[in-house]
């Protein structure tokens, strides 16, 4: 897909979670579309893929995952690339994500979202093993910004110059993520607002929403709170400088039910609404990314 084309607009979104999955094949419920984690399904048969089956005949799919490690220094997992292909062909979602982090270290996983220095070496080690994963899987893939709790001194740059170059020559996209924003600014000590004013505007493709936990000073990325209202004003600000991106609410732990979850997501679109025209706001509904070629 040409970034000079409009971006497909999904609407808004939940993560499809194990504790929904019987309300959701039950009753339908009004939800654009689900955000899937990868790894829950990378695996032959069973429970996961046959309710994923179900739920999926009726709603749009996105995927998202955790253990890519694009960042690593170790050779690229190819069992886990050609399960996440399996996947992909499976499901047809309108796109795939992953973290720009590194999980792995010499074949350990950390079963952490860890952080990298800010630099031209780091930009050429991701942007060619982004262009080796692209390749294998024939379509571009997004790449999300984390929470971070340290900084490195070999960094040369701000993390928003950093994602622009490497969706830059990769031809990647970026999943924003606005908590992660609100989080890195309060532990860093930066304005949120000057992070979403750095990021290119074709570059985005989905937004993430989500809570967070206090410890001491510093904020930490839980994923088992509601979205907070300096969160929610920044998602404001994001809509006002991007307009309409498919956006979607992350719960992981303290997992509320479905319905209370379904409110807390009409917050979002009530924002939305408020900040951008009915004409944005139309549904797109058409799979657009191609190969990454």
């Amino acid at each position: 897909m040409s970034k000079d084309n409009t971006r497909p607009f999904l609407g808004f979104g939940l993560g499809l979670r194990t504790e929904h999955y019987q309300y959701v094949i039950e009753y339908k419920p009004q939800v654009d579309w689900f955000e899937i984690l990868s790894e829950n399904y990378m695996v032959p048969g069973g429970k996961p893929l046959a309710n994923l089956d179900k739920i999926r005949t009726n709603y749009p799919m996105v995927m998202h995952g955790v253990s890519m490690s694009i960042g690593s220094t170790d050779p690229l997992n190819t069992r886990y690339l050609k399960d996440l292909k399996t996947l992909i062909e499976r499901v047809e979602p309108f796109w795939y994500s992953d973290h720009l982090c590194w999980t792995h270290a010499h074949n350990i996983n950390s079963h952490d979202l860890l952080p990298l220095p800010y630099n031209e070496t780091t930009i050429q080690h991701l942007v060619s093993r982004i262009n080796q994963v692209q390749e294998f899987i024939g379509r571009p893939m997004l790449i999300e910004n984390l929470s971070s709790y340290v900084t490195y001194n070999d960094s040369e740059m701000s993390e928003w110059q950093f994602l622009n170059e490497i969706a830059r020559r990769s031809g990647c996209f970026i999943l924003l993520d606005i908590n992660n924003i609100f989080v890195s600014a309060h532990n860093h000590q930066f304005n949120p607002k000057d992070y979403i004013h750095g990021i290119d505007k074709k570059h985005v493709m989905q937004f993430h929403l989500a809570g967070h936990s206090q410890q001491d000073e510093m904020l930490i990325d839980t994923h088992d709170h509601s979205v907070c209202d300096p969160v929610w004003d920044l998602y404001r600000y994001a809509l006002s400088r991007f307009g309409a991106v498919s956006t979607m609410i992350e719960r992981d732990d303290n997992i509320p039910s479905f319905i209370e979850l379904r409110e807390e997501l009409s917050i979002a679109e009530k924002i939305a609404s408020d900040v951008l025209s009915p004409e944005q706001l139309i549904i797109s509904g058409k799979p657009v990314l191609k190969s990454a070629a």
